[in-house]
């Protein structure tokens, strides 16, 4: 089928279906509980702009039905990770970190440090984000689990020798290598490390407890004080990890922060309360991604190659995923028994998902901030832009231009300046917008007060390349209507709308849209975000200041003069409400009646609060 047909004949069952280019490429691959109905959605006008331009690219679609949402879920992965399709999610660890890994098909199963991705035949446990707390970890285990820890090579030279290593003669190996221990006793050293690794750290130090107890009571003490070196090294290896939960909770704590263009995933692996392993990585976001669907890509990603007891019974996260039940089924079938993901509402657990949240924004902004520093990154973009829009060269100096309100009031707006890619703080602008209209009329007013400054003009190295307004084509139009009529009709200007992330040219018909994954878009996106959080600061400090002034506004009495020595006495409008009566008659020209009216009507009135959503890391206005 072709995606300019009319989809008549699809099946109303679950299944997948895959978008083809003209060289048969698998360009994206989605899943739908019902094909006819998501299929025929590709086919109408009011499409996203990102979604548009997979749907134009695809030359045909084809699809395969399944029997239920959970092996649709299951279809979908395989195929992304086999055809990799431009436009679905795509996965960049944002470090390689390091595993403990057991090689459990060995007949001799070797423990070591491990780094890649994960192999069939191999139990990982970790990631840790320190190859030296790996390293130290393991020397702690080798007492208590003398198990093998040597490579194929040196193991076959052993063994041919006759000879072990130096870690069987200091007692950190059983030394298979030589039959010092048969494969099924070597094997059990090998499942209790495992055990323990696990989280089943409590019965194994009970155990070696009552081994301790029972010899020094047989009055072998060498026994004994070996036992308890060995609860000691045990005991290290635990505090080694952050106790984050009171109840010796298994749990693993996913949380994803995103932006239209790339999601910074943090995994956080809680055993018996402690925190014993921690990963991060960033994914391209695919089309039509939601925060429900980012999450199921994350989880899909975070188990698909997991063994059954790399997961756990509880997976926590900071948003419920798409097709949860989905994806609750194939854990519990992996794990063989129910696997619960729940978004946590209160307590410990609450409180651990708003910091692995806030681990994953910050995982964000600094990959975000290495790629934007980066100077061949940096030289692709500003070449990107140039042929994107067909600049005679590329835009060393980017000027952008946003503009803050609130319905209409105390309107703000905000000129950032990009050279050479990189932010130049030195010549950012703020403009108060004295009697606004419409954005289209404000972003034309700060045009012509900017540019008609002659002054401005002159100490500037070269003028913009390229002006940037955040907004859509009346934006655009705008500002080239001030352009001209100010003779700068030559300079290019270009609107950046937000959310649909697609470039309007002024009276153009159509935008234009840049691949998702392109350092031109991810450029012009930081300097419009860059614009909005300069003007958005300008425009908070104005309402807080109208604030301040609507509240004492309605204090019947108080006039200019005596608010203002009000503020002046205690600073601010928090202070002058934890005030008393007899504190504000302190003030010049306060007297008591007076003061008693300020507290009664502050008392009266109630200051909204503002609260943080853990799921968005938005701000709310009460």
């Amino acid at each position: 089928m072709r995606p300019s047909d009319k989809p008549r004949d699809i099946p109303t069952q679950p299944g997948v279906y895959r978008f083809r280019d003209d060289s048969n490429r698998v360009i994206y691959v989605g899943k739908a509980k019902n094909l006819r109905n998501r299929l025929s959605s590709y086919f109408g006008n009011d499409l996203h702009p990102r979604t548009q331009t997979m749907v134009s690219t695809a030359h045909n679609v084809d699809w395969v039905t399944v029997r239920n949402e959970t092996e649709a879920l299951q279809l979908e992965y395989a195929w992304i990770k086999e055809f990799d399709p431009q436009f679905n999610v795509r996965y960049r660890d944002d470090k390689s970190y390091p595993y403990l890994a057991i090689s459990i098909s060995e007949e001799f199963p070797r423990v070591f440090l491990y780094r890649g991705d994960k192999r069939k035949g191999d139990t990982y446990f970790g990631p840790y984000v320190q190859a030296w707390a790996i390293r130290d970890t393991l020397d702690h285990l080798l007492r208590v689990f003398p198990m093998r820890s040597c490579t194929a090579g040196v193991f076959r030279n052993a063994k041919a020798a006759g000879r072990p290593c130096l870690l069987a003669h200091i007692d950190r190996c059983s030394a298979p290598c030589v039959g010092k221990i048969d494969a099924s006793g070597h094997s059990q050293i090998v499942n209790d490390l495992a055990s323990f690794m696990s989280g089943n750290s409590a019965h194994v130090i009970k155990d070696l407890t009552a081994r301790m107890n029972e010899a020094s009571q047989a009055q072998d003490y060498e026994r004994a004080s070996v036992l308890r070196d060995d609860l000691a090294a045990l005991e290290r290896v635990r505090e080694k990890s952050t106790v984050v939960l009171a109840d010796a909770t298994n749990a693993d704590v996913i949380a994803v922060a995103h932006d239209d263009l790339q999601s910074a995933v943090q995994v956080f692996n809680v055993r018996e309360g402690r925190i014993v392993g921690q990963r991060g990585f960033v994914m391209e976001n695919p089309v039509e991604a939601t925060d429900q669907t980012l999450m199921t890509d994350a989880l899909m990603y975070v188990y698909a190659l997991a063994s059954p007891e790399e997961i756990p019974t509880e997976i926590l996260v900071n948003v419920e995923p798409d097709s949860v039940n989905s994806v609750q089924e194939l854990l519990t079938e992996e794990r063989l028994a129910h696997v619960d993901v729940r978004v946590p509402q209160r307590g410990d657990k609450r409180t651990l998902m708003e910091t692995v949240f806030s681990n994953a924004q910050q995982a964000l902004v600094s990959h975000k901030s290495k790629r934007s520093t980066d100077l061949v990154t940096r030289s692709q973009a500003l070449t990107e832009i140039q042929e994107a829009l067909g600049l005679a060269s590329a835009p060393l100096r980017i000027e952008c231009i946003d503009v803050s309100h609130i319905q209409g009031t105390n309107v703000v707006a905000s000129l950032i300046v990009f050279e050479d890619g990189l932010p130049y703080k030195k010549d950012y602008r703020r403009f108060i917008i004295e009697n606004p209209r419409d954005d289209t009329a404000s972003i034309k007013e700060v045009v012509l007060r900017h540019f008609s400054h002659a002054s401005e003009q002159a100490h500037r190295p070269y003028r913009p390349n390229l002006l940037v307004i955040d907004g859509g084509q009346p934006q655009v139009n705008a500002a080239a209507q001030a352009l001209n009529e100010l003779g700068l009709g030559s300079m290019y200007v270009v609107g950046l709308a937000k959310r649909m992330e697609e470039i309007w040219l002024p009276g153009a018909s159509f935008p234009i849209v840049l691949p998702r994954t392109s350092e031109a878009l991810f450029l012009l996106q930081r300097v419009r975000d860059e614009a909005h959080r300069f003007a958005i600061t300008l425009h908070r400090d104005r309402r807080s200041k109208s604030m301040v002034d609507s509240v004492l506004d309605e204090i019947p009495g108080l006039g200019p003069v005596r608010k203002k020595a009000l503020l002046a006495h205690f600073g601010s409008l928090k202070k002058l409400k934890e005030a008393s009566v007899a504190e504000i008659e302190q003030v010049s020209g306060i007297g008591p009646k007076q003061a008693q009216e300020i507290v009664s009507s502050l008392q009266a009135q109630s200051e909204p609060q503002p609260s943080v959503n853990v799921t968005t890391g938005e701000i709310i206005e009460s």
